[in-house]
């Protein structure tokens, strides 16, 4: 008996073979994500399968031997079939991936991808689970003028509200591409003032200026890493949290998180950038309890210790030493 997974691929195979006359062996397992002896495999299957009957030109005709020694395809004597309705699986992928294409894209790709998810709606009926897809992807129109610039190949001048160091910059870049990585997208592009790599959220891009130049090409840039890439054990934190702040462990990705039972939480974090840390402990304050290690709080206490010194009257209600890893005043 052949299996499931087989069948669906003779099925796409026989109409794929009809529309190509003396396809190489090769590239129809490239397109097929199998090796070529499975190719083989599966045209010994179909020369045995035609219309009902079973008379030599009822058969689908596959040389064989041609395919064998040559490494040449090509199919005669093929019935037409139906077009295959997609999966539940099948359909979800294509709706995702599509939902997903449409929230990053600027406005004539976006309605396009909108008329695509409109046909498979259509081609699956009532077959498909509803799908929502919720992508940071900023602004619209900063979106269309950041892929205007990409697909025109002109430099641009950014306003840009970074986390990390918390504070708004200006960069001049040569953009590339825009990637989504973690329910987000970011534009990759080269940094001309730190002459190298750089991605910015799309959400954090408040403004765009064309500044007049075409950009340059500055090789192949790199992909970006996703939320937990580069992490390791090393750098792995526990925060316990009051109950207003367990928030976080449903906005950002987690290794594990343990309810409390006065309604905190012990989250543990994969921190890649001590930055943002950082700047997520300071935005928490008091209803962080505790952080494990203690050092990973040693910045953020550090600048909420400085702010207290330059204003001497939240000195006088708190302070900002830690106390057995606690981050509470």
């Amino acid at each position: 008996m052949r299996s499931a997974a087989q069948v669906a691929r003779l099925l796409t195979l026989v109409p794929y073979l009809q529309q190509r006359q003396w396809v190489d062996l090769a590239d129809v397992a490239e397109d097929f994500h199998v090796t070529k002896e499975q190719v083989l495999a599966d045209l010994e299957v179909l020369v045995m399968c035609g219309l009902p009957g079973g008379l030599p030109d009822d058969l689908i005709e596959v040389d064989l031997e041609v395919a064998r020694d040559e490494g040449v395809v090509n199919l005669r004597n093929a019935p037409d079939l139906r077009p295959l309705r997609f999966t539940r699986d099948e359909a979800t992928s294509l709706i995702v991936a599509v939902e997903a294409v449409r929230e990053v894209a600027d406005a004539a790709t976006a309605q396009a991808a909108q008329r695509v998810l409109d046909k498979l709606t259509d081609l699956v009926g009532d077959g498909t689970p509803p799908v929502s897809i919720t992508v940071d992807a900023g602004d619209d129109a900063v979106r269309d003028q950041v892929a205007n610039a990409i697909e025109q190949n002109q430099r641009l001048r950014l306003t840009y509200d970074g986390v990390a160091r918390r504070e708004t910059t200006s960069p001049t870049v040569d953009p590339v591409r825009i990637e989504v990585r973690d329910g987000a997208s970011y534009l990759v592009a080269w940094a001309l003032e730190r002459q190298d790599w750089r991605t910015y959220r799309l959400d954090r891009i408040a403004d765009v200026t064309a500044v007049g130049h075409p950009a340059e090409d500055h090789g192949l840039a790199p992909s970006i890493a996703g939320w937990f890439d580069g992490a390791s054990d090393a750098n792995i934190v526990t925060l316990d949290v009051d109950a207003e702040a367990a928030w976080v462990a449903e906005y950002y990705p987690t290794r594990d998180v343990t309810a409390l039972p006065d309604g905190g939480a012990r989250i543990v974090l994969s921190i890649v950038d001590p930055g943002w840390l950082t700047g997520l402990l300071l935005r928490l304050g008091p209803h962080v309890r505790a952080v494990d290690p203690p050092q990973a709080a040693a910045d953020a206490l550090a600048e909420a210790a400085a702010v207290v010194d330059q204003t001497p009257e939240l000195g006088r209600t708190g302070s900002c030493k830690p106390v057995a890893g606690a981050f509470r005043d």
